[in-house]
């Protein structure tokens, strides 16, 4: 069975902040380890001061950080928000949208929730659904937005 990585966006502060996945300070990242999701190490988003006013959303600072978290087998994303690359990244990683602020407050929720992403992985190849984990858990359908 696959093992998840999980990319946390969070701030200088440890947090998760209201702000779009590829905004984050940096990146916690958490892999699974005997049944259980356990911290492993943070990377500094190195895209986070890439110039956004003639494109947001580019494709220059979305296709970084698919390169990036692809190099370290991130397979799940957690943020409190997405931008417009949630198109592109959702090719390659499941988008999962958090309600909390502390990394601590969220693992026991994914723990408890793998199978889900398991599933997902298992039976898509590409074009992830979108979770939503509160308590529970909703998954939806990412729809292009057009323009």
């Amino acid at each position: 069975m696959m093992k998840l990585t999980f990319a946390f966006a969070l701030n200088n502060d440890g947090l998760f902040e209201n702000k779009h996945f590829g905004e984050a300070d940096k990146f916690a990242l958490y892999h699974e380890e005997n049944k259980s999701l356990v911290f492993n190490e943070y990377i500094i988003n190195p895209t986070k001061e890439f110039d956004e006013k003639t494109s947001h959303g580019s494709l220059a600072k979305g296709n970084a950080v698919i390169g990036l978290l692809k190099e370290k087998n991130v397979n799940v994303l957690i943020s409190r928000k997405f931008g417009q690359n949630i198109n592109r990244v959702n090719s390659h990683f499941i988008p999962v949208i958090i309600h909390e602020n502390s990394p601590e407050t969220v693992v026991p929720i994914l723990d408890k929730h793998k199978k889900w992403f398991k599933d997902e992985l298992k039976n898509r190849n590409g074009e992830y659904a979108l979770f939503q984990v509160k308590s529970g858990i909703l998954k939806s359908r990412i729809t292009t937005n057009p323009k």
